[in-house]
């Protein structure tokens, strides 16, 4: 059983939480990219069958045959997975956990579930870019455009796993081909506006006391983990809480600043917020 009583103390005196998040929360949420499973195969058992798709990740980087059949394949994934999204248990228990603090927020997951949880999208990079969100496919400008609303009409117009070629997003200023903005690859438009909120986050609370929470966040991980251990090393206040499920890594030279929980994400974030729940209380008597 953890102790997270010195975590909630923690948590209690920062001035600010830097929330970290990939793909562990995603699948304590139900939506697993690297997964052959039932949820897979109820959505997009006919795409597996047609396409050899192996899992919602293959389907995100295909070379699809046309342009009817990528945006068939992105308006299901969307319409679902974000027009049909139902706050979770485990984002209300982190919202609690948050509170009235500052916060900022840095993902690699793009399915956008944090905006859609009322977390201000002010403070939110989503550092491999995001599913509701589209851009120019060449890209002829730097211009980001709204995708959800157009994910949802596409989605109701589908038809054999292809939609309607009047429907299909077009470029409004070359008249070119459009891509979900996760969907881009190496032509993915950066968020420097993010960027720059998230620098200037870092900025804000230098020198003063900063929690890094770190979720579902593999050791191998180049783009968030490895980053936020070195914040934490070079930061004198940081400190850095780590919870994966299975493999927990902390660099020797934040150790004694650090706690890593080996666990579910679904059962440590509503203790975490019963422990924080319970300083509060204290501090009240």
């Amino acid at each position: 059983m953890h102790d997270l009583k010195p975590i909630a103390e923690k948590i209690r005196e920062a001035d600010a939480i830097l929330i970290g998040a990939s793909n562990g929360l995603s699948i304590t949420e139900g939506l697993h990219l690297f997964a052959d499973n039932a949820a897979f195969d109820k959505l997009f058992g006919d795409f597996k069958r047609k396409y050899g798709l192996g899992c919602l990740l293959q389907g995100m980087a295909a070379h699809w045959p046309s342009e009817e059949e990528k945006w068939a394949f992105w308006a299901r994934l969307i319409h679902h997975y974000c027009g049909q999204y139902q706050p979770t248990p485990v984002m209300k228990d982190l919202k609690a956990i948050v509170g009235e603090k500052d916060y900022f927020v840095i993902t690699s997951n793009g399915e956008g579930h944090f905006e859609l949880c009322g977390f201000d999208p002010s403070k939110i990079y989503e550092i491999e870019g995001n599913w509701l969100t589209m851009q120019c496919a060449r890209p002829c400008h730097d211009t980001r455009y709204p995708s959800l609303e157009v994910a949802q009409k596409i989605s109701a117009a589908e038809q054999g796993g292809r939609v309607p070629t009047e429907l299909v997003p077009r470029c409004p200023k070359c008249g070119g081909p459009m891509d979900i903005h996760m969907g881009a690859g190496q032509r993915m438009i950066p968020d420097t506006a993010a960027q720059a909120q998230f620098q200037n986050f870092l900025k804000t609370y230098h020198g003063k006391k900063l929690v890094v929470l770190e979720l579902g966040i593999g050791w191998r991980n180049q783009l968030i983990k490895a980053p936020m251990m070195r914040l934490v090393a070079r930061e004198p206040n940081a400190n850095y809480v780590t919870i994966n499920l299975g493999e927990i890594y902390i660099a020797d030279n934040i150790k004694e600043k650090s706690f890593g929980l080996d666990g579910r994400l679904d059962e440590l974030l509503p203790a975490l917020r019963s422990a924080c729940e319970r300083i509060e209380q204290q501090d009240l008597c």
